[in-house]
């Protein structure tokens, strides 16, 4: 497992369990972000992914953490064992964080109501929006860590996951419990596969590989296999779990299997089952 060091923004490698406690990055991913080959000839420097890794390692520094672990620039993806060992990992990696930050690029410089104690309106409303509660990947980022603190726009923090719980239970459609650490094995798996309903990820693949985590699922990562990949969840979500909810779907479209090929059809027989 490979971090940054916060200091010097240098990557270092750590085998085994000779890991130290360590910060964590989640964030929806834009234009020059950096590769870990960027970060080691410093050909990224003055980018907009270089400015991304420079302000997460400064706030984990002023909370007194060595190192951070940030997905752009800590998997070397042109290796493709790494890659599949780093996806099926990532729950764990975002779970055994002792500090989870999420930047949300697109929320303004968040203001306190003082009166009442709380983010004004307008900040709420930016939370709302944010792209970051519609990528697939960022909801085990949301559920994995103990504690995750929301950065806006200007890397200040406007709350947390517990402060905010109520908030984002109402964005995200998930029981606040679950937000703060119950055991998801209490949540059927027909509605832990609803949560992703709405979100999206560039690949299609990645609906399933993005999920694994939640059903305790490791399985190979093969891209190019299109919407197989969230068979496959399923096939191995079966062989581990006797919840039948996963097969109480409906869909207009016959394909021919009793395993629906996205979160989408789970939702929409989830909601009818409520």
């Amino acid at each position: 497992m490979k971090k940054v060091k916060v200091v010097t923004l240098v990557l270092k490698e750590f085998i085994g369990n000779k890991v130290p406690h360590y910060a964590i990055l989640s964030h929806t991913w834009g234009d020059e972000e950096v590769t870990l080959q960027d970060m080691m000839t410093n050909e990224a420097m003055g980018s907009k992914g270089y400015e991304k890794v420079r302000n997460a390692c400064t706030v984990a520094a002023v909370d007194e953490f060595e190192y951070i672990w940030i997905d752009t620039c800590c998997i070397d993806k042109t290796s493709s064992a790494e890659l599949s060992e780093a996806l099926n990992s990532m729950y764990r990696w975002y779970e055994e964080a002792k500090q989870c930050y999420a930047y949300l690029e697109d929320v303004p410089r968040g203001t306190i109501d003082r009166r009442l104690g709380r983010l004004n309106d307008n900040t709420i409303d930016w939370l709302r929006k944010s792209r970051w509660f519609t990528r697939g990947w960022t909801l085990q980022e949301l559920i994995a860590p103990s504690t995750v603190i929301f950065l806006d726009r200007e890397w200040r923090a406007i709350g947390s996951k517990s402060t905010l719980q109520e908030l984002i239970s109402e964005i995200t459609r998930i029981p606040g419990g679950f937000l703060l650490g119950d055991d998801l094995g209490h949540a059927s798996i027909a509605q832990r596969m609803s949560w992703a309903s709405k979100r999206e990820t560039t690949r299609v693949e990645d609906r399933a590989y993005c999920l694994t985590g939640l059903f305790g699922i490791y399985m190979p990562m093969l891209y190019g296999e299109g919407e197989r990949a969230f068979i496959r969840l399923q096939e191995e979500i079966i062989r581990i779990s006797d919840d039948h909810s996963l097969f109480a779907w409906r869909s207009t479209e016959n394909h021919g299997g009793i395993l629906a090929t996205s979160p989408v059809q789970v939702l929409q027989s989830f909601i009818v089952r409520k």
